[in-house]
């Protein structure tokens, strides 16, 4: 504990009398300062317990002690420190008067006692204070690096919690709570996650101060939280919540800080395992994909379990826009890789994430958690609003960040297929402009939708350009009479009956069509870029 007025009070070497303010002499002191300036607020920083003779001031004019001493107090000095017997013999009434109406302790110094030895009494009271601090840190540091040792995160958070008779909390990188001490206080820390979001994207390491939730004290209301990021890279990989009824002293910023190390060295630790996971999950993918899952499973069978034998979705996600993305530590793909294996590892599955040049490829069990994970991570990097998706699945105009296709279930042997097929649902999302598809939806869609490549458009236009050029000069309408016979299969008098004309005249135009483009009618290869070439440059009322 610091020193307080009480403290001095009771020190036997110093003779202190309270002439006011007895209920409130367990303030602490931070200082002992002596001053004669009439006014020395402007040298104050509040804490102190000021020391004067009264050799400026006129201590038995009651206005200007009223004045003094509620400068004096608003300035948060904590105590006054009379001397007698060198210029007033006792303490002035107007002075005593004017100190009981603040409620600022006044304390009478006898002429035997110098400031000096108060000042001294203060400063080793504040040392001892400072160096039992310490002690009780670094105590506090053997045990929080003990229990680390001996239980991991869980034991490190249960020490913690107990040296700052608080809680404590540890999120993983996608924002979600991994363990909590004690376990009530697991609750109360998932509802900071959009904090520990806000501080992630902040450089690491970072820290923030929040307060509880709700403006009526709630479950949390009455804490003070402190959140400190965890990592060492661009951005942070883990997060540290601390709970606490009031500010940390310095004993439990001394816990704090040692917690934030250890979890660190953990978090790092992490990344190295992490990597060398990773290296052995690129060599699985190349296995499975040159159709040998016998020899992933002898090499990866204990890593990747029940990935290489049940049914596995496939997902390839790259940057919606041009850009050098840093692996799958790149953004936005490392948020996508976080977020997939912090809600796998919550669920205890299997998945398998390897960078790929510019993108991400990822293999998650069907069904599983990992693969909803990412679609909603995938989602959740675009701004907010009203979806314009092509499927079941929400997909959302690519306004955002990231474009992911996704391939159909597939066991072990049809790992080439699937990505193939991820390969192709990723094509059309970036034809379509949305940001993740199915390649379920692609196969179960219709075609015409891929007929606003701007290839497709070009071809269609080249093919029809030479009849349209000949329905300008007013000598016919061709594109108009094709549309409708092949709309009827070839049938004459349908089409004619939809046109208006005799079926002579229809016949007519057909042939001036096979004169034109030099190609014959009764190729079906021929109807067919005919048909999708009126599709594809359709005008409003011609579909």
């Amino acid at each position: 504990m610091p020193p307080t007025l009480a403290s001095l009070v009771h020190h036997s070497a110093l003779k202190l009398t309270v002439r006011a303010g007895a209920d409130r002499l367990d303030v602490p002191v931070r200082w002992a300062h002596v001053s004669e300036l009439a006014d020395p607020v402007p040298y104050m920083e509040g804490g102190e317990l000021l020391l004067i003779t009264a050799l400026k001031l006129d201590a038995e004019d009651p206005e200007a002690m009223r004045r003094y001493v509620k400068r004096l107090a608003g300035a948060g000095v904590v105590g006054l420190g009379f001397a007698v017997g060198v210029n007033y013999d006792a303490v002035p009434r107007a002075l005593v008067d004017a100190a009981r109406a603040e409620g600022l302790p006044l304390l009478e110094v006898p002429r035997r006692t110098p400031f000096l030895a108060i000042s001294k009494a203060v400063s080793a009271a504040i040392a001892a204070d400072q160096y039992r601090a310490v002690t009780a840190g670094f105590a506090a540091q053997r045990e929080l690096t003990r229990q680390a040792l001996a239980d991991g995160p869980e034991g490190l958070l249960a020490a913690l919690a107990a040296q700052v008779d608080g809680w404590a909390a540890l999120y993983d990188a996608s924002g979600a709570v991994v363990a909590a001490a004690p376990e009530w206080a697991g609750r109360r820390a998932a509802r900071l996650t959009p904090d520990v979001e806000r501080l992630r994207n902040r450089p690491a390491p970072a820290s923030a101060v929040v307060g509880g939730e709700g403006p009526d004290g709630g479950e949390s209301g009455n804490d003070r939280i402190e959140l400190h990021s965890l990592g060492t890279g661009r951005r942070a990989r883990a997060a540290l919540a601390v709970g606490t009824a009031a500010a940390l002293g310095t004993a439990g910023r001394y816990a704090v800080h040692s917690a934030v190390a250890l979890l660190t060295l953990t978090t790092e630790r992490s990344r190295s395992l992490h990597a060398a996971e990773q290296r052995i999950g690129a060599a699985v993918l190349r296995m499975l994909l040159a159709g040998e899952p016998d020899h992933a499973r002898a090499v990866a069978a204990d890593l990747y379990g029940e990935l290489l034998d049940a049914p596995f979705r496939l997902l390839v996600a790259e940057p919606a826009a041009d850009g050098t993305p840093d692996g799958a530590g790149g953004e936005p793909l490392g948020r996508l890789a976080e977020a997939v294996e912090a809600a796998a590892a919550r669920a205890g599955e299997p998945v398998l994430a390897v960078p790929e040049g510019e993108r991400l490829v990822l293999v998650a069990v069907d069904g599983g958690v990992a693969v909803d994970a990412c679609e909603e991570c995938a989602l959740r990097e675009e701004p907010a609003r009203t979806g314009t998706g092509a499927g079941g699945n929400g997909a959302r105009s690519q306004d955002g960040e990231l474009v992911v296709g996704l391939s159909a279930p597939a066991g072990p042997a049809g790992a080439a297929t699937a990505y193939r097929q991820a390969e192709q649902a990723l094509s059309v999302a970036r034809r379509r402009g949305l940001t993740l598809v199915e390649h379920d939806e692609v196969a179960a869609g219709s075609v015409l939708p891929l007929l606003a490549d701007d290839a497709v458009q070009a071809f269609a236009e080249g093919l029809l350009r030479a009849l349209r050029e000949h329905d300008a000069t007013g000598r016919g309408n061709l594109v108009a009479s094709l549309r409708a016979w092949l709309s009827r299969h070839g049938q004459w008098d349908a089409a004619a009956a939809d046109l208006g004309v005799h079926r002579h005249t229809l016949r007519y135009r057909m042939r001036r069509v096979e004169e034109i483009l030099g190609r014959s009618l009764d190729d079906p290869d021929v109807r067919m870029e005919l048909w999708l070439a009126l599709k594809a440059t359709a005008g409003p009322g011609e579909e």
